[in-house]
């Protein structure tokens, strides 16, 4: 820090400020500082989230984390899948059961697709749990963080960004000078809206309250184990605000409740005691002692950036896709936006990539954000079939609302009926509980990902719920598990990242793929990694499945980015193939 004259404020140098410590920004972080990129993170509260906020945490996030090096700090604290999917309607918790529905991979029928598609598990890890592990790896790596430090405003030119940040203990303002600005800085972003990037969608469409509270409800809910159970009681303190929600935190007694308000008539501001009075209602049991740790408010929101950048502000998370809780999409996203962004920082910055790479984030996360967004808010009313299978929809009398749920139970034609089509309505709630294709399936369109001429793909099952392996340029690296030197299981995904470019190849064309990769250490100063499948090399395919979902002969080879995603690929080996390849990577590093 300097102080050069009185008439100027301190000032900070570093390559990449980012404001917020949230996952995006966090996670952000803790990548530059693993690539060796000196960046700073600031946070205006005084340390990380206090309260639970997003949890799921899907396998595409796993992968990053796993990427990072932290997978396992996070199994540590996380709930494991295999207690995330007994989805439950019921009255109560308590009381009657209306339906189950599994969820996160946990319906016997669609195991195999999610150990198919990752060689990493879906496991549930709430927001303050997460963040702190991220913000301790980025500054265990070098990062400077720093709290109690609010955002003001920012000025761009040429060569950098000026960002002006108030120290909320001493009340003084300060400089940080880089050459790109980060804003992490959630759904309200300040720097979002000072760089006037375009939005679509509204905010603010509805009112949510949270309750944060303990209580031992094992006897409940360990039979059925779950993140959510949603509690249907006509009549009720709560009734005509949705569905009612209680989700799991910690297994079995730490809980968070929700549920929605008129936002026209303001958010309710309960005592603890009030709150008491309505967790008895929706557990059933008026005699579990309760502890209320806190209270809040939130609005439902529909909203995505149209553009996600201003020559050097890059925002990311939350501020550029806000929306619902519903899929489970936010902090996976906000984390996936960084693992995009901080590989082309870090080359850019290090003079090996032209800065025309940075233009790929917007191509590429844009229509992530929108389609997480859409479907966050379509899945809003994938719950209304259910309560007009009850016959709830349209019913203003609380007594008759019950006779329509209990009618069900009846031996007559239209019981049946509605039997169904509650059936029918719980199964479509797969779009929210089991969306795996939105999880998994993107598909990148930019000047960083190299066409080859293939057709377009077709997807031979529901886009948004099955995940579809490709080796096509523009989606993830195939999950496959192959055995290493030591005999122990290795999968494709884990023989790249870990911030460098990775090449895939096997018998036949390995002298002249690996004389390319020597051209482009020479020209670029860019070392790619080979890796080489087959009898006898580096990895051995002993299961066969590489062969299968390769898709190029074995002289080919899949050059694959530093976030995993196939970047370019030669269906065989060829006169041309030094040539070939040194092209397609100097159009990567829009060098071309």
């Amino acid at each position: 820090m300097s102080n050069k004259s009185n008439d100027k404020l301190p000032l900070i140098e570093t390559d990449v400020l980012i404001v917020g410590t949230g996952p995006a920004g966090a996670s952000a972080s803790a990548l530059l500082a693993t690539y060796g990129i000196d960046n700073m993170v600031v946070n205006k509260f005084a340390w990380t989230c206090r309260t639970p906020r997003a949890h799921i945490t899907n396998q595409r996030t796993v992968e990053v984390l796993r990427d990072l090096g932290v997978e396992q700090d996070c199994l540590d604290l996380a709930t494991p899948q295999e207690l995330m999917g007994e989805n439950t309607f019921a009255a109560s918790l308590a009381g009657e059961e209306i339906a189950r529905v599994l969820a996160w991979g946990m319906p016997p029928a669609r195991k195999a697709d999610y150990e198919l598609s990752s060689p990493a598990k879906i496991f549930d890890l709430p927001q303050h749990l997460l963040e702190p592990i991220l913000t301790r790896t980025a500054a265990h790596r070098g990062s400077k963080v720093r709290f109690n430090t609010e955002y003001i405003s920012f000025e761009q030119d040429d060569d950098g960004v000026t960002t002006t940040l108030l120290d909320l203990i001493t009340q003084q303002k300060f400089q940080v000078r880089s050459k790109y600005l980060l804003g992490a800085d959630g759904g309200n972003s300040k720097i979002a809206e000072d760089a006037a990037l375009p939005m679509e969608g509204e905010m603010g469409m509805a009112g949510s309250m949270n309750i944060v509270f303990e209580a031992d409800l094992s006897k409940y809910v360990e039979h059925r184990p779950s993140l959510l159970y949603w509690l249907i009681q006509p009549g009720g303190e709560l009734a005509g605000l949705g569905i009612p929600l209680i989700r799991m935190v910690r297994p079995w007694n730490k809980w968070l409740c929700i549920w929605g308000y008129d936002i026209n008539e303001g958010a309710p501001d309960l005592t603890d005691d009030e709150a008491k009075k309505v967790l008895h209602q929706l557990i059933g049991d008026d005699q579990i002692p309760i502890h209320i740790d806190s209270t809040s408010t939130w609005t439902v929101n529909s909203m995505y950036a149209l553009k996600n950048t201003k020559g050097r502000i890059f925002c990311l998370g939350d501020a550029v896709h806000r929306h619902t809780p519903m899929n489970g999409l936010g902090s996976n996203t906000s984390i996936q936006d960084a693992f995009n962004l901080a590989w082309k920082l870090a080359l850019v910055i290090k003079g090996k990539a032209n800065p025309s790479l940075l233009e790929s984030y917007n191509d590429e996360r844009i229509p992530v954000g929108e389609q997480i967004v859409k479907r966050a808010t379509k899945s809003l009313g994938d719950l209304g079939p259910i309560m007009e299978a009850l016959g709830l929809v349209g019913e203003d009398s609380p007594e008759q609302m019950i006779q329509n749920i209990a009618k069900r139970k009846l031996n007559i034609p239209e019981a049946e009926a509605q039997r169904e089509k509650l059936r029918q309505a719980v199964e479509d709630t797969q779009y929210i509980f089991n969306c795996h294709g939105v999880e998994m399936n993107m598909r990148y369109e930019s000047a960083a990902v190299v066409p080859d001429g293939s057709p377009d793909e077709e997807f031979k099952r529901d886009r948004e719920l099955y995940h579809q392996a490709s080796s096509r340029p523009g989606a993830m690296v195939p999950h496959v598990w192959l055995i290493d030197p030591q005999q122990q299981k290795v999968s494709t995904v884990d023989i790249c990242g870990n911030g460098q470019f990775s090449l895939i190849t096997g018998l036949g064309g390995e002298e002249q793929w690996a004389s390319a990769l020597a051209d482009i250490e020479k020209v670029n100063g860019l070392t790619v990694n080979l890796r080489i499948i087959g009898p006898g090399q580096q990895y051995e395919d002993i299961y066969g499945d590489f062969a299968r979902v390769r898709d190029i002969s074995e002289t080919g080879a899949l050059l694959v980015r530093p976030d995993n995603i196939i970047a370019w690929r030669a269906q065989e080996a060829s006169a041309d193939t030094a040539k070939d390849l040194v092209a397609a990577m100097q159009k990567i590093l829009g060098k071309v």
